[in-house]
């Protein structure tokens, strides 16, 4: 059972919501992140960087307090009302031929703590701390939690019934993504579309384990300091976007090592043949195409590397991942890379031509070898999670990536 929680939004008024919405933080280069801070004061930008308004860089404690300032002005001014009504918030983002139509709702800590909100990865625990942190100082969550589900003909139904009418939104970004956004406040449809979520097993997530994991642990914190604690105060829900898991796009990462750990190239060749059938593909950009086939790069030269699969056994849904498999046949035994999160002799990259990348940087001599896979499949992802598992670092780069400060929960 999927319990979905409508709320009421603080949001950005019409007229200025294209210039609030942005990516989030960490994906704007120094370059473009000064020059939406110094030409467009409405960005959200500024609420998240509140170190700007004193050409000062602020950190923790310090940051957080001035985060929640820099929203408290927004509201001041009138950038962002709140909504009357409890409502769920209906979101679609187009590019090219790619449509992603989802919800943003609040989603249950309960839930999560009962692994009906289903995780694929490991969080870190001084991350948790920081994030819930942050949470408690400034009161609001701004970027939702991407959660997959089930497709679901009735929801579907309904959404593309209220899509008929008008957008609140309607907006196109410069990376040419449309966005649209309808205000569900009805109360007799908000209850058939809890109804139909009821009917789902479980929500996966799909990126945002971090801020999930923290909001939970926030919730933990309001709680044992909450003599009148009820359950239905809003730090038992977090905010997320529910996307059918048919529209969720999944890339893959690639693997870049630095050396070959004090092998030779030919011994490393030999090394890998225990475990892989090995062919030669010249200097023509090569793509695996199956699961379990890999690409490799050395040396200017492209490899296929087809996995002995009478050599390597699958236990589990773990051990069939090729994330999985790359790291237990070759970045461990053979390049010595024990801890792939920590290990700074490894990298990776992801993107539409990042084999192409993947090759310049080799050729540079920043690395020595790099390593392509196939995309990981929304199946495997929802097998890791449902068998409690958990997946190497860095194995999907999902889509769509979320837009911060469409739409606002307060805590």
């Amino acid at each position: 059972m999927a319990i979905i929680k409508p709320f009421q939004a603080i949001r950005p008024v019409k007229d200025k919501v294209s210039f609030v919405a942005s990516r989030s933080y960490q994906e704007y280069s120094r370059r473009e992140l000064n020059a939406v801070l110094d030409f467009n004061p409405f960005s959200f930008l500024h609420i998240i960087n509140p170190g700007y308004k004193y050409a000062k860089n602020v950190s923790g404690q310090e940051r957080f307090k001035l985060v929640h300032n820099r929203y408290l002005e927004f509201l001041e001014d009138s950038v962002f009302l709140k909504d009357d009504k409890d409502s769920l918030y209906l979101y679609q983002m187009q590019k090219g031929s790619a449509t992603f139509t989802g919800l943003f709702c609040g989603t249950s800590v309960q839930e999560y703590r009962h692994n009906q909100i289903k995780k694929h990865e490991d969080t870190l625990q001084h991350r948790e701390k920081l994030f819930a942190n942050y949470l408690e100082t400034v009161k609001f969550n701004a970027e939702p939690v991407l959660m997959t589900y089930a497709d679901n003909k009735t929801i579907a139904a309904i959404l593309r019934k209220e899509m008929q009418a008008g957008p609140e939104y309607l907006f196109t970004t410069r990376d040419k993504i449309t966005h649209r956004l309808w205000t569900i406040s009805d109360s007799k449809i908000i209850g058939k579309i809890q109804k139909a979520f009821k009917e789902i097993d479980s929500l996966y997530i799909a990126d945002g384990h971090h801020r999930s994991a923290s909001s939970n642990l926030l919730a933990e914190n309001a709680e044992k300091k909450n003599p009148t604690h009820s359950g239905k105060e809003p730090y038992n829900y977090f905010m997320s976007y529910l996307l059918p898991e048919s529209e969720i796009r999944i890339y893959e990462f690639n693997r870049m090592v630095k050396d070959l750990n004090g092998l030779s190239k030919e011994e490393f060749l030999i090394r890998l043949d225990e475990f892989y059938r090995i062919e030669n593909q010249g200097d023509n950009d090569y793509n695996p195409s199956k699961k379990h086939h890999f690409s490799m790069y050395l040396d200017g030269e492209f490899y296929s590397l087809y996995l002995r699969k009478k050599v390597y056994k699958f236990k589990d849904a773990l051990s069939k991942l090729d994330t999985q498999i790359l790291f237990k046949t070759i970045l461990e035994p053979i390049l010595g890379i024990h801890d792939l999160r920590k290990d700074k002799r490894i990298q990776y990259g992801s993107g539409k031509h990042n084999i192409i990348r993947m090759k310049d940087e080799i050729d540079k001599g920043k690395f020595a070898v790099g390593f392509g896979l196939v995309p990981i499949t929304i199946s495997e992802i929802k097998a890791i999670a449902d068998a409690g598992l958990v997946m190497p670092p860095k194995s999907t780069f999902i889509e769509p990536k979320l837009r911060s400060g469409l739409a606002i929960y307060e805590l």
